[in-house]
């Protein structure tokens, strides 16, 4: 008995969901909101080519075979990609950016200190060719040789003797005339033990 009235709950609820009717968009009516917005996008064009607005009476004009016709697979037609006027899809802005900076310019940890705020550390002289170790005001060592470029006024290591560095420095006045003066940076020497 009780197998019976479950029975007949189930069938009666399967009648009473089949006379119900479905909420859910069919075929036709994706088709027709596909149609109005394939007009939209006509019209935008339309108003984008001949620079005036275009009333909604030209969208509803549109005969609905031609807006079936071109589907929203077929709108990408007619585009093409100038790569002259615009930058590559493809390509970080990042590296667009590192093509753009002057490495020249950024220059290294050294030229980030004024000459004074540097200390020679040590020289080692009697070889082929003399280097010194260089330490910057964070406690940061470095080791230059003849030629390496160090200060904020664009100085250039001339010469490296058993207890000196000297660098030369180009100054620029207000005027634009140029400077060059020799920098002696020695050995800081501790007193006592």
């Amino acid at each position: 008995m009780r197998i019976a009235a479950i029975a007949s709950s189930i069938a009666l609820l399967v009648l009473v969901g089949c006379e119900q009717e479905s909420n859910q968009p069919t075929a036709e009516a994706f088709q027709q909101e596909r149609a109005v917005a394939n007009a939209h996008v006509e019209a935008r064009k339309v108003k984008k080519d001949s620079g005036q607005r275009s009333p909604s009476s030209q969208i509803a004009a549109v005969p609905k075979s031609a807006l079936v016709e071109d589907s929203f697979t077929a709108s990408g037609r007619g585009m093409v990609y100038d790569q002259a006027a615009l930058r590559d899809p493809f390509r970080s802005f990042m590296w667009e950016r590192k093509m753009i900076v002057n490495l020249d310019a950024i220059g290294g940890p050294l030229e980030q200190f004024d000459v004074s705020q540097l200390s020679v550390i040590a020289v080692v002289w009697n070889t082929g060719s003399a280097r010194a170790l260089v330490e910057d005001p964070s406690g940061q060592s470095y080791i230059i040789a003849k030629g390496t470029r160090i200060g904020k006024n664009d100085g250039v290591v001339t010469r490296i003797d058993d207890n000196l560095v000297i660098v030369n420095e180009t100054y620029e006045d207000y005027l634009k005339k140029v400077t060059k003066k020799d920098i002696e940076m020695r050995i800081r020497r501790s007193e006592g033990g």
